[in-house]
């Protein structure tokens, strides 16, 4: 077990210190939110499930029995909820000699940030998975695939037949792609884009792209539409970092990405009775995935 001793933080004994820093204040705003639906849990986990649905309905003659269609249960996601913690200990004599109180300041802020940091580790993570067959939804198929089943049979894809950079052209496919998505049974859906998610990395292509009126890197007088359809404009996420030229665009499709919190981030501390030395520890616990994949339309660049 690691402990803060006074060996640790010998200049802490002594007066004379102007000033003790760390590398904890800039921190990113809360970016997990935008990137999943957050919901309450009350259990050790949770499922969705879904089904299928019915097909049109058929032309009768005269007199004719009715025709009967049928649906079924169809893929099952469960999110189980994990448990993270952190704590440090830091001995008696620290604590007491320490004139600055600067390690009893300083673990109440760096277990916060380090618990601020988990949810966005774990969302970014699952976009960083998302073309990665290891790690699989209810279907048994990645999140961004051209092979995702359908519970009647068949498949249907969430990505480009080709796997593209982004581009107002790429954008404009994936409109296109969304505006074709049927159902298990071959209705027509009305998907439609929300929110472009993009590394830093592409941060400045994609807002020329969202934020240039007319068609981009050219002189024509043609109105740039990417616009308008994606509502809700860019979204530089800084933990969705594993591919730096991958781009998704989040769905208004139900059920899609989700967040359960089970237990929010909660803090205790305790001294032990042998060695006098104060614990301090932090819990979180809860779980990140995806049930509906037509939540997300990526590429992984080409």
């Amino acid at each position: 077990m690691a402990t803060i001793a006074t060996g640790n933080f010998a200049k802490a004994l002594w007066p004379g210190v102007s000033k003790w820093f760390d590398e904890s204040k800039s921190q990113h705003q809360k970016e997990y939110t935008d990137l999943f639906e957050v919901r309450k849990s009350r259990r050790a986990w949770e499922e969705l499930v879904g089904h299928s649905t019915l097909g049109l309905p058929a032309l009768t003659g005269e007199g004719a029995a009715v025709t009967y269609d049928s649906f079924q249960q169809g893929f099952l996601s469960r999110f189980t909820h994990a448990d993270y913690t952190l704590g440090v200990v830091i001995t008696k004599n620290m604590v007491a000699d320490d004139q600055y109180d600067v390690v009893g300041k300083a673990r109440v802020k760096l277990l916060a940030r380090s618990f601020n940091h988990l949810p966005e580790v774990l969302a970014g993570q699952v976009y960083n998975r998302a073309f990665n067959s290891s790690y699989t939804g209810g279907d048994g198929i990645e999140l961004v695939s051209s092979a995702h089943l359908k519970v009647s049979g068949g498949t249907w894809s969430n990505r480009p037949t080709t796997y593209a950079d982004i581009s107002e052209a790429a954008l404009e496919q994936m409109v296109i792609d969304l505006g074709n998505y049927t159902d298990d049974r071959g209705l027509k859906m009305a998907v439609k884009a929300q929110k472009l998610i993009v590394p830093v990395e592409l941060d400045f292509e994609a807002n020329k792209i969202m934020k240039t009126e007319y068609e981009v890197g050219t002189a024509n007088n043609t109105v740039n539409l990417v616009r308008s359809r994606l509502p809700m404009g860019v979204k530089v996420a800084h933990w969705v970092d594993a591919d730096t030229d991958a781009w998704f665009v989040k769905t208004d499709a139900d059920d899609g990405l989700i967040h359960f919190e089970r237990e929010g981030t909660t803090f205790a501390s305790e001294n032990d009775f042998d060695t006098r030395n104060a614990r301090y520890a932090g819990h979180w616990r809860g779980s990140f995935g995806w049930a509906n994949p037509r939540a997300i339309y990526a590429s992984s660049g080409a």
